[in-house]
């Protein structure tokens, strides 16, 4: 928790991120909402989480390009300023373009923030407190959750729609005042320039390195566990548990209660090695969720199923904080962009296949298999990840040293 007191700059993107987050969860749990109401249909309110992932793909070499050019503080101003403006299109009145319109734009601009803001990280902070930081991102980006969920739901019900855009609106623009005081490089570095120049050769000189590829290879994995989780949930709690939907609505929020206990936990406990991190993060997850999964056939107490998914919440962010720290320090300035927007775009085609994967194959084969496969899935990454990630340069353990060069030039 030092990186808080320490780091001005690196403390008022935490703060920013907080409260868009906040926002992003009360859009996040509107829009889906307003879509079924809209169509009355499954299908269409599926086919609003798939739009959510193909502007994703479209704006990744995009993301690359703007996250290595430029002051990236102000960027992040001007994305979180753009935001707030495409939500004032659902003011006409929630029809099914305008709120598909509005996800798809929305997911866009998300993939260039968070490219962005993984390529500005580094820069703010020491190398030893990446972990750190990171783990306190997720502690952000939970926590907004679970307040930004329980808003979102409040605030669609007794206001409508006005509410949700009044409410996000306000939370982009507090974050882009925030961030626009952090100081940060115009980066102008060679190896930049460099990597403009090269274009997809430099991006095949990236995925050479062992630490790169196999940090997106275990993205990827998780990302289709994710995919398959997101789709089966409902109909393992409605089908297997024979929950209702308010028990549906217990299991999936308490997994934010073990986020957080997750995010404090690594935020207090100073600095893992990211890679070995990453492992046993996919590993546990993986053994939390193939019990979950099989537990029926011994027990459907609810009990014990909210506190397996209250637990399986603190590997699930020791794995994002660990592959991010991974990544961050395999990277150099003029690199991370491209990286990044990779990353984004490998987890999106992911959770695309796996959400896919869920729709077309559910009914056929049983949600059983696919269950277990989406916990197989997390194991694999495990493996991925102990055996290319973990003891990798990027793995050791981090000394204190001095930010990169590029952060002393400010404005």
């Amino acid at each position: 928790m030092n990186v808080l007191r320490a780091q001005r700059d690196f403390r008022r993107l935490w703060v920013a991120g907080f409260i868009s987050d906040v926002g992003d969860w009360m859009l996040l749990v509107a829009l889906p909402v307003l879509v079924y109401q809209a169509t009355g249909s499954t299908l269409g309110t599926a086919f609003a989480f798939l739009i959510e992932l193909i502007p994703v793909l479209v704006v990744t070499p995009l993301a690359a390009r703007l996250a290595e050019r430029g002051n990236r503080a102000m960027l992040l101003v001007t994305v979180s300023l753009i935001q707030a403006a495409f939500l004032l299109p659902l003011l006409a009145g929630a029809h099914l373009p305008i709120l598909y319109g509005v996800i798809a734009t929305q997911a866009a601009l998300a993939s260039v923030f968070d490219t962005t803001k993984n390529a500005l990280l580094p820069t703010l902070v020491p190398e030893q407190d990446l972990v750190t930081a990171n783990s306190l991102i997720g502690l952000n980006q939970n926590l907004g959750r679970l307040i930004g969920a329980s808003l979102g739901g409040v605030a669609l019900a007794g206001g409508g729609v006005w509410t949700i855009v009044v409410g996000d609106s306000f939370s982009f623009l507090i974050c882009a005042a925030l961030i626009r005081s952090v100081h940060t490089a115009t980066v102008v570095a060679r190896q930049s320039e460099k990597a403009a120049q090269n274009g997809k050769s430099r991006m095949s000189e990236l995925l050479a390195r062992r630490p790169i590829r196999a940090g997106l290879t275990v993205v990827a994995l998780t990302a289709m566990a994710q995919g398959l989780f997101i789709v089966l949930f409902v109909v393992f709690v409605a089908r297997t548990l024979h929950g209702t939907a308010a028990e549906n609505g217990v299991l999936r929020g308490v997994q934010a209660i073990g986020a957080v206990a997750g995010g404090l936990l690594l935020a207090r406990s100073g600095n893992a090695r990211p890679g070995r991190l990453t492992a046993w993060s996919c590993l546990l997850f993986g053994a939390i969720a193939l019990t979950i999964w099989n537990l029926p056939h011994a027990t459907s107490w609810e009990p014990i199923y909210v506190a397996l998914f209250v637990a399986i919440g603190v590997p699930a962010v020791g794995m994002v904080s660990g592959l991010v720290s991974a990544l961050q320090l395999a990277t150099a300035e003029g690199e991370r962009g491209q990286v990044f927007a990779v990353f984004g775009a490998a987890f999106a085609v992911g959770q695309a296949a796996g959400m896919v994967a869920a729709g077309v194959l559910g009914d056929r084969i049983g949600i059983a298999w696919l269950l277990n496969a989406q916990g197989v899935l997390s194991l694999l990454g495990g493996v991925v990840a102990m055996l290319w990630l973990s003891g990798s340069a990027t793995d050791a353990p981090q000394t204190p040293s001095l930010l990169s060069t590029a952060d002393a030039v400010t404005e």
